[in-house]
């Protein structure tokens, strides 16, 4: 399928996973977290954005909430796996119950894979399409390792599908350039540290 833009409309989409991008829609999870869907005008505008409907896609209310308790489940049953478990049984059922809802229809157009969404409401079948990435994802279809993020208030999902598995954040774009500026940053401020030159211990 297409990438998604990255960085349109604020929303962090640097992560390869469409249902760990839709995760990132709550981020800083560890720190203060920021909610990039407050309204179900900015779930819409996520979607455009991921290419699961054009822009101005129509969202209600009461979709926004139920989106909201997918990206929830997603992030509870990835992070179990992670830790080396597995998923809530009522994680998995409400996963499951998205899946039924599938009906878009994946066609090529242009030489490109794109998702085709029925007139009749788009935004909760674009929603089902998450769902189901989700699910492939999480059930191991694809190649690599689920992990948390190590970013200190991060807490997002991704695969790491690097040789030999040594992958640490859910984006380089975002989380890794914190990382090594905040690693820089740590770096600089032992070399002006007299006691770190003399050997002394504080």
């Amino acid at each position: 399928m297409d990438a998604a833009p990255r960085g349109a409309e604020g929303f962090r989409l640097g992560n390869e996973i469409l249902a760990f991008r839709f995760v990132a829609t709550l981020s800083e999870r560890r720190g203060d977290p920021v909610e990039r869907i407050p309204t179900p005008e900015r779930l819409g505008a996520w979607l455009s954005a991921n290419a699961l409907g054009e822009p101005g896609l129509p969202v209600s209310e009461a979709l926004l909430r139920e989106a909201r308790d997918l990206r929830e489940a997603i992030h509870r049953a990835g992070t179990a796996i992670a830790g080396g478990g597995v998923p809530d049984p009522s994680d998995e059922a409400l996963l499951n119950r998205w899946s039924l809802r599938h009906r878009a229809r994946l066609v090529l157009d242009g030489g490109r894979a794109r998702w085709r969404l029925p007139d009749t409401d788009p935004a909760r079948a674009a929603l089902a399409v998450v769902a189901l990435d989700a699910i492939a994802t999480l059930g191991g279809q694809g190649d690599g390792v689920i992990k948390r993020c190590e970013q200190a208030t991060c807490g997002g999902l991704f695969v790491d599908a690097s040789r030999g598995g040594r992958r640490r954040w859910c984006s380089m774009a975002t989380c890794g350039n914190k990382m090594k500026k905040a690693n820089l940053k740590s770096a600089r401020a032992r070399s002006d540290d007299p006691a770190a030159h003399s050997g002394e211990r504080p």
